[in-house]
């Protein structure tokens, strides 16, 4: 099985201050425990691309994609660092990050659907699912799972894909990009009450959101998949899976309050990768989204990605 680990430089060019839990040492983090576990030595590693911005506004208003340019662009011509929201803050090396963070995503996609990686992973920054189609926030500017989904389907031709979110935080804005949109089934669970406290009501038909409580552990979470994701998947049967893969779900992070450790993300991760190999041809992309404790951060990557490429000893 190859698996494909898409990342770049550019990535870590975007800063938000010193003290800003999104840093650019998340990218780090993960990479040094590859090394230090020679699981580098298992995935296939591709530089990220840039995106092209006709597939960025696939889930991005043009008019929004042209003001996050210009905002940019002022940017890199004068130095400086510009908040959009409490949380998120762009500055000089924002642009190519979120170009490369979605580039990533859809060379991913279009990898696995021509069949020259069986799966992918994309460790990359800015994250994306909070971003919706017209507004950038909770740490968020293109998102990133959409982007790949709706290239998935709207150039490359698919009928019907499948985003699973296990991020802390609801993915509010996938939800706003996806909701009614049939052709998607959204599976997520995210702690509640919790930033940007949305998700309890789910926007559309096609969301199987599952809202729960501070302190849940791996194993309620486990159930939680099991009653109700996974009939909705059989059901829907997906041609390819995106997974908003946010790690901050974990007994280590700070920025939320659950209870999960790395046997429950590579738990989630087989049952990912079963529907997958039934309905997709086991063909999934998986994006970075949260996970701000940094050991905890490489260490759940690795439990996630020893899953996807077929490595013993997840």
């Amino acid at each position: 099985m190859t698996t494909a680990f898409y990342s770049h430089k550019d990535c870590k060019a975007h800063e938000m201050g010193a003290s800003h839990p999104e840093c650019p040492q998340r990218l780090d983090a993960i990479a040094d425990h590859l090394r230090a576990t020679g699981l580098d030595l298992a995935l296939e590693m591709r530089e990220a691309p840039v995106a092209q911005l006709s597939d960025v506004q696939l889930a991005h208003s043009a008019g929004y994609v042209r003001e996050i340019s210009d905002l940019a662009q002022r940017l890199r011509d004068n130095g400086s660092r510009q908040a959009v929201d409490p949380d998120t803050s762009a500055g000089p090396g924002t642009w190519n990050a979120m170009l490369r963070a979605a580039g990533a995503a859809v060379a991913a996609t279009d990898a696995v659907i021509d069949g020259e990686v069986d799966n992918a992973f994309c460790s990359v920054r800015p994250p994306g699912h909070h971003a919706t189609r017209g507004q950038a926030m909770g740490f968020c500017f293109f998102n990133n799972v959409c982007v790949a989904a709706r290239h998935a389907l709207d150039v490359r031709g698919l009928k019907r894909v499948a985003i699973i979110d296990f991020d802390v935080h609801h993915g509010n804005g996938t939800e706003d990009i996806v909701a009614g949109d049939e052709r998607i089934l959204m599976c997520s669970f995210f702690q509640h009450p919790l930033y940007p406290n949305s998700g309890a009501v789910p926007l559309g038909t096609n969301m199987v959101n599952l809202p729960v409580p501070p302190y849940t552990k791996g194993m309620e979470v486990r159930e939680l998949i099991e009653a109700m994701w996974l009939p909705r998947l059989e059901e829907f049967r997906p041609e390819m899976v995106f997974i908003s893969a946010g790690f901050d779900a974990h007994r280590e992070d700070d920025l939320g309050q659950m209870g999960l450790v790395e046997a429950d993300y590579a738990w989630i991760t087989w049952k990912i990768a079963d529907v997958a190999e039934r309905h997709a041809k086991g063909r999934i992309v998986s994006c970075l989204e949260g996970g701000y404790n940094l050991s905890a951060l490489g260490r759940s990557v690795a439990a996630h990605l020893r899953v996807l490429a077929g490595v013993d000893g997840a």
